[in-house]
Formats: C-alpha cells, sequence, structure tokens
C-alpha cells in the first residue's frame, strides 16, 4: 500500500491535462511525477506497458492508464460540480472525439509522421467536428447543458491543441459559440492551476503533493 496514489503526467498532454483536472476538481491528492515523453521513466513503462501518460497508480496497486477512467474514478468519489451529470452522453462523445476528431487533430499538426498525407484535408474534416461542437455550445452554453461537465473538460483540452497548431486560421473560422467556450476554458482557474510547470520526476526523488 502507497501513502497516496501516483499520477504520472506530462504537462502539455491533452489526455493527461483532462485526468489532472478532474484530479483536482475531486479534491483528490496524488503525487504527481511529471514525465518527458523522450525519457520516460522504467517504473512508468513497468507498471503500464503502453507507456503513455496519464498513468495512476492506486493505493492498493490498481493501474488505470486510460484518461477518462481516470476521470471517472475521481468524480466517482467526490464530484462537487456534478460533472457526472450527463455521464454516459458525456462518455460517448469523449470516445468519439478520440475516436474522429484526434484522427484529424494528429494528421494536421503532426503531417510528417504519416504516409500521403494532406493536413489541410483532415483540417477541414477537424472543422467539420467543431462546427456540431459549436452547434451544441450555442443551444445549451456548454456541450450538454447550461454547466460545464465532464465532456467539456474531457474535450477541450484537444479543441486547444486544435486551434493553437495556426491560430491566425483558427481565429478567422466561423465558431460563435466555440470560441467563447473554449477562450473560458482555458483561462479559467481550474485549468491554470493544473498547469503549473513542475520538474522531470526521477527514481528514488520525492513527488510533489498535487
Amino acid at each position: 500500500m502507497t501513502a497516496l496514489p501516483i499520477l504520472y503526467s506530462f504537462r502539455r498532454c491533452p489526455y493527461a491535462m483532462r485526468a489532472r483536472m478532474a484530479v483536482r476538481t475531486s479534491a483528490t491528492t496524488v503525487r504527481l511525477r511529471e514525465v518527458i515523453l523522450r525519457d520516460k521513466p522504467d517504473e512508468m513503462i513497468q507498471t503500464s506497458p503502453k507507456a503513455t501518460v496519464p498513468v495512476l497508480v492506486l493505493q492498493d496497486g490498481t493501474v488505470l492508464d486510460e484518461s477518462l477512467d481516470i476521470m471517472s474514478w475521481a468524480l466517482d468519489a467526490h464530484d462537487p460540480d456534478n460533472w457526472l451529470e450527463h455521464r454516459q452522453e458525456a462518455m460517448d462523445l469523449a470516445h468519439r472525439t478520440e475516436s474522429e476528431f484526434k484522427c484529424h487533430l494528429d494528421r494536421y499538426k503532426y503531417p510528417s509522421r504519416y504516409d500521403d498525407v494532406d493536413p489541410l484535408v483532415h483540417r477541414s474534416a477537424g472543422l467539420h467536428f467543431l462546427e456540431t461542437l459549436d452547434q451544441k455550445i450555442s443551444e445549451n452554453g456548454q456541450i450538454l447543458g447550461p454547466d460545464a461537465g465532464f465532456a467539456d473538460f474531457a474535450i477541450f483540452p484537444f479543441v486547444r491543441q486544435f486551434a493553437n497548431t495556426d491560430r491566425n486560421w483558427f481565429d478567422a473560422q466561423n465558431l460563435p459559440a466555440l470560441m467563447p467556450w473554449l477562450q473560458g476554458h482555458i483561462s479559467s482557474d481550474l485549468f491554470l492551476s493544473v498547469m503549473t510547470k513542475y520538474p522531470q520526476w526521477k527514481a528514488g526523488e520525492d513527488e510533489p503533493r498535487f
């Protein structure tokens, strides 16, 4: 048994961002191990052979290495802001974001990693997905209702990444509801609080409490 859960994270990873936000809003304390992706610690790889962040190791040794599972674990323990109100719909949309939007985001942002890819084609496809989100936000205020919930926090880190790929182009798009929604989330106290910079964790070092 460990004193506190251990969270392997990388500050700029959108999967890790959403996990950290759920942990923070649930008032759960963890030991944070900041990872550099080109220099992953052996301890993390041994714990989760797929070697991607985030990874949460619970006190009893249980390993959660999917960000949505980490979000659910934290919020099941304590959900003060009712993020789980539309749980199944939110989870479905988060999975759709991963299967559809993230595919286009990666090929738009990192075209050199793929064979025979036109980044502008994937930019257009990603924009189409964002237009569906814009409609939902226009109707509801947030993605699934008037208050931000699981879907918003699970999805906006990926929208942020898409927007930052070419900010001038993105700002010129007609997304009248999504634009202020995104800006509101990235300037929120919650998001800023989970974007604090931490040094790379090394084996044998004490971890900061998060």
